[in-house]
């Protein structure tokens, strides 16, 4: 019998020893899972924060004074300011306060603008002074009383700090920067207790992902911002082309261009020289993008003011040439290829400074001509040399000048379309179309039925007598 009542009381303490150890489980379970929500809850009002200080007319500074006002709240201090790391020194990003930890007089700052500002005008050297001890050895700190403390001996009213902590951001090793609290709000003349403090470095990491934020939406605005003066660029460029279509007599002329970028490496130009005489020009800039849109642009800015005092083709492209070797760099370089059309007498003259041939369409053939010619700014006069090429036109034919973004378009197996495509094209479309621009339409559809995508910019002049 008491053996029987010995198993039971085992048998008992052993259920009790599982239900206590189940309780406490449970219990954990539960405060885990009401820390998580906590956690969850908080990061998601701290987020909230972040976005609201986005949105404030202060922008990304609005950000991050919403930052360091939303720990501010939750260590009840009286001021704190969040720094990051550039150029080997600690740079202000925000602050919420009179943050008393820089030059001047508290008596002379205004609002939180100006405290930023002027913490802005004096970046902190690593390794100087608290803020930059606590950077360089990575390490958490409270300071009971600042006032006693040397490290504070060159701030200005020293002798009434109070409390300061600081801890340093780290992720993988690499130091983003210090938050820096100064004051006990909660209970004044007393230092931060041990809760504030481990609150205060608990809040650190969230700090560093409002900083990463802040870094990425810098970037997007940066490149929102370019892309704003691009199209900018892109409008007023072209503004500045001439119109599309133009007559001279029983001459019409046709131009199209598309750049690869946001702007435009080619571009296209007709200018009078007189009643009789219409100047006709397509360039193309050595690179693509920015640099090849300003050589672009230089490039017709000079043509159009040396037309002004046009004798002849060859001296023309000679006098741009000069000028553009003379302000350009050495390795920038544009081809070029001018048509001077003379209704006199249905004359073409064709001169052309390293560019593509003229095609023409005469009585349902095709000529190819190919005057010498160097590249415009790639060699001093002495060393350059420009040839021409006169011809009647007769009635019914078409000349096409384009860049050899046409011929170099590539398929998806990185095949050009070729000069040998392209003058067929242009064969087809002159046998059954009687317009400049229904001829382009086609040969530049054909183009792009033959790319993967457009990789260089492509621009065709037709020139028509009808």
């Amino acid at each position: 019998m008491e053996a029987v009542l010995i198993i039971l009381l085992v048998l008992l303490a052993a259920a009790a020893a599982a239900a206590v150890s189940f309780y406490r489980k449970a219990r954990e379970l539960r405060m885990d899972l009401t820390g998580a929500v906590m956690s969850r809850t908080e990061i998601a009002n701290f987020l909230s924060r972040f976005a609201s200080g986005i949105n404030c007319e202060d922008g990304l500074d609005g950000a991050m004074h919403s930052t360091a006002c939303y720990i501010r709240e939750q260590i009840e201090a009286g001021s704190v300011a969040i720094y990051g790391v550039s150029g080997g020194k600690l740079a202000a990003l925000g602050v919420c306060g009179d943050f008393p930890l820089l030059p001047g007089s508290p008596g002379e700052r205004g609002g939180n603008r100006q405290v930023l500002e002027e913490l802005r005008r004096h970046p902190l050297p690593i390794g100087s002074g608290f803020i930059g001890q606590v950077a360089e050895t990575r390490r958490s700190e409270l300071v009971p009383l600042a006032s006693i403390d040397d490290r504070f001996d060159d701030v200005p009213d020293s002798d009434t700090l109070g409390s300061v902590m600081a801890t340093p951001m780290v992720k993988d090793g690499v130091l983003f920067g210090v938050i820096c609290a100064v004051d006990n709000r909660m209970l004044e003349g007393r230092p931060f207790s041990a809760p504030q403090y481990n609150r205060f470095r608990a809040l650190a990491p969230q700090v560093l992902m409002v900083q990463q934020l802040v870094q990425v939406y810098a970037e997007i605005n940066r490149r929102e911002r370019i892309d704003q003066e691009l199209a900018f660029v892109r409008q007023f460029q072209n503004s500045l082309l001439p119109p599309a279509a133009l007559t001279l007599g029983d001459f019409s002329v046709c131009a199209r261009t598309t750049s690869a970028k946001e702007v435009n490496g080619d571009f296209f130009d007709m200018v009078r020289i007189d009643d009789d005489r219409l100047l006709v020009m397509v360039g193309d800039a050595c690179g693509k993008g920015m640099p090849a849109c300003i050589l672009a642009s230089m490039t017709r800015s000079f043509a159009r003011a040396l037309a002004s005092e046009f004798t002849t083709l060859t001296k023309f492209l000679r006098d741009v040439n000069a000028n553009l070797n003379r302000d350009s760099d050495a390795d920038r370089f544009i081809t070029m290829g001018c048509c001077l059309i003379d209704r006199r007498g249905g004359l073409v003259e064709f001169g052309r400074a390293g560019h593509t041939d003229l095609i023409m369409h005469i009585h349902g053939h095709l000529r190819r001509l190919s005057p010498r010619g160097t590249a415009l700014g790639m060699l001093p006069n002495e060393d350059a040399e420009f040839d021409t090429i006169c011809l009647a036109v007769d009635h019914g034919s078409s000349l096409m000048l384009y860049s050899d973004g046409l011929s170099e378009a590539l398929n998806h197996d990185r095949e050009e379309f070729g000069a040998e495509r392209l003058v067929n094209a242009f064969h087809v479309a002159c046998a059954h179309r009687d317009t400049p621009g229904a001829i382009i339409d086609e040969v530049m559809t054909a183009v792009r039925e033959f790319e993967y995508e457009q990789n260089d910019d492509q621009t065709i002049v037709l020139i028509r007598r009808d």
